[in-house]
């Protein structure tokens, strides 16, 4: 068996570095498949870290040290004294008296990347070094970390966009788009047309939405969506329809202050709000909304086009079906699922499955009782 090296992941992927906390087997000893051997840390977010096979466990690392993304902890081999066969690699000596804390370890020199993601990764501007090298790096992976990141050095080519509404929510989209700086946003489109010619937060509106095929002619693709939909979640998705029959698309949009962990699913058109939670293995489909301090735990899958309001708090394991909106300050039990088009008032507990547009009135306590 080739030595098989375990390497620190990418847990977010604004914090470049992990701290290791804890090692759960000893130097040199055999381990099997998945059995569980690190435990590392970010100021966000921790992970346990797994065997990827079965062999003789060779420690790199040292408890505490602060280790860069794709930095060697460990590697895997048939046999207790088999050799380094890694560039790059200094292991440890075991008998080191040292305290942890260094960053010292190398990251694995070899980057493994198909090749439409380097040259998407090409023209964003990408820095290589960034990149994990614990997995393949495909074009979602690039995607994912140019959304989520504040580096200038991520703003694509093609960044101008536009925003659609000028109220309270496009407000705040505005905002985002602006800490993010992926994006610069050429202007405003609203339906009112005493709104033309003047400007909010500095950004000026251009027009109604007769404009909008002349925009896409000027090389302007891409938009957000700044009509919330909290009264009607109709004339949200009507918004979008028109946007995506005039020719735009939609970016992801995850406010820097918001917490996004990497083994979550974010599709286009998504907008998750500053203090916002989504956790692990979390599935947002196209076009929906995290908005600000909502939770959304492990497991969960939010439909097309649904609103989770401020404050709202979804148990691990909810499905919410397409065009919902969930209140603010809702919360939900464990696993339960939301039906299409239901809404649910602000403040409902919902202890039980409710059905397709169905209605919860606020502060309702909805069980199967």
């Amino acid at each position: 068996m080739t030595s098989i090296p375990v390497f620190v992941p990418l847990l977010n992927a604004n914090e470049p570095e992990a701290n290791l906390v804890e090692i759960h087997v000893p130097d040199g000893s055999l381990v099997k498949k998945d059995d569980l051997i690190f435990t590392i840390e970010t100021t966000k977010a921790a992970a346990d870290i797994e065997s990827p096979v079965s062999g003789y466990f060779r420690l790199v690392a040292r408890h505490g040290d602060t280790l860069a993304v794709g930095a060697l902890l460990a590697y895997i081999s048939a046999t207790p004294d088999e050799p380094v066969d890694f560039p790059d690699i200094e292991p440890r000596d075991p008998n080191s008296t040292s305290t942890g804390g260094e960053s010292v370890l190398k990251p694995f020199a070899e980057l493994r990347m198909t090749k439409p993601a380097r040259a998407l990764a090409e023209s964003l501007g990408v820095d290589f070094s960034t990149l994990p090298h614990d997995q393949m790096i495909t074009e979602s992976t690039i995607k994912r970390l140019a959304l989520r990141s504040v580096e200038p050095g991520l703003k694509p080519k093609n960044s101008k966009m536009i925003i659609y509404g000028a109220g309270g929510h496009a407000k705040a989209i505005m905002e985002m788009v602006g800490f993010l700086g992926t994006h610069i946003i050429e202007g405003i489109i609203d339906d009112n047309p005493s709104l033309t010619g003047t400007s909010v937060l500095g950004i000026p509106v251009l027009g109604t939405r007769e404009i909008l095929p002349r925009l896409i002619d000027d090389g302007i693709s891409l938009a957000a969506n700044g009509v919330g939909g909290i009264i009607n979640i109709s004339i949200r998705v009507t918004l979008f329809e028109l946007l995506e029959r005039t020719g735009f698309s939609f970016p992801a949009l995850c406010h820097p202050r918001s917490m996004v962990e990497a083994s979550a699913s974010v599709f286009d058109g998504v907008q998750v709000f500053a203090n916002a939670y989504v956790g692990s293995s979390a599935v947002l489909h196209e076009k929906c909304m995290v908005n600000t301090g909502a939770i959304v735990s492990h497991d969960c899958e939010i439909g097309m086009y649904t609103h989770i309001a401020p404050g709202a708090m979804l148990a691990g394991h909810v499905h919410v079906g397409e065009k919902v909106l969930v209140g603010m300050g809702v919360t939900t039990a464990i696993g339960i699922k939301i039906g299409n088009g239901a809404r649910i008032g602000n403040g409902a507990i919902l202890l039980a499955d409710v059905p397709e547009r169905a209605i919860v009135p606020a502060g309702k306590v909805w069980s199967i009782n």
